[in-house]
């Protein structure tokens, strides 16, 4: 961390962004009530109309933010066909934002196997009882698929289904806000490059 990063310094010094935001992130983790690595994922669907949902941050490094889904729920079939997302961070107690724009992928079957195998067993089961993001005609039938699917693998490691894998955000922009007095907040935003990150001050 350069003295740039560090809490007590002016952030809007920093020449690079995976410093700042895990000074940001460690800072949240500390003073966040609940789930610091929660973030807003805005999509847009073959209309052009977007979505926006909650989902947990769980992996990240400089090439990218990891988040894990079912693909065929809206927002893995919204993601999967545009390619690309957005994504905010928004901590409360730090009075700080984090934006983030850029291109998806999905992770390699490695990886999705081992975070998959890391969740507690009940929801590894829902994985694959719950029919994401389709209607469901009542509690009951949720319900009776997670009876059937926890009978099916009563014995044994419950395998991640096809269709649930993690989806990395590949940064293109990544935008700092923090609170100001009188409105006169400060913002940064780095944009990717081909020679690096190139960083602006934005006007609040």
């Amino acid at each position: 961390m350069t003295t740039a990063d560090a809490p007590s310094a002016d952030f809007t010094l920093s020449d690079e962004p995976f410093r700042l935001f895990a000074a940001w992130l460690a800072e949240a983790e500390a003073s966040e009530p609940n789930d610091p690595n929660a973030m807003a994922v805005a999509t847009v669907d073959p209309d052009g109309l977007p979505n926006v949902r909650m989902v947990l941050l769980k992996d990240w490094d400089e090439a990218g933010f990891v988040f894990y889904t079912n693909l065929e729920s809206r927002k893995g079939r919204e993601i999967l066909a545009a390619g690309k997302a957005a994504l905010l961070f928004h901590w409360k107690s730090r009075r700080r934002q984090v934006r983030v724009r850029g291109t998806v992928s999905t992770v390699s079957d490695a990886e999705a196997d081992a975070y998959f195998q890391s969740r507690p067993r009940g929801s590894r089961i829902g994985a694959w009882a719950s029919k994401q993001s389709q209607p469901l005609e009542s509690r009951f039938a949720l319900e009776k698929a997670v009876a059937e699917y926890g009978l099916k693998y009563a014995v044994g490691e419950v395998p991640r289904p096809a269709h649930w894998t993690g989806l990395r955000v590949a940064p293109v922009e990544i935008e700092f806000w923090q609170d100001g007095l009188f409105r006169l907040h400060d913002r940064v935003r780095f944009t990717a490059g081909p020679d690096g990150w190139s960083k602006a001050r934005l006007y609040p």
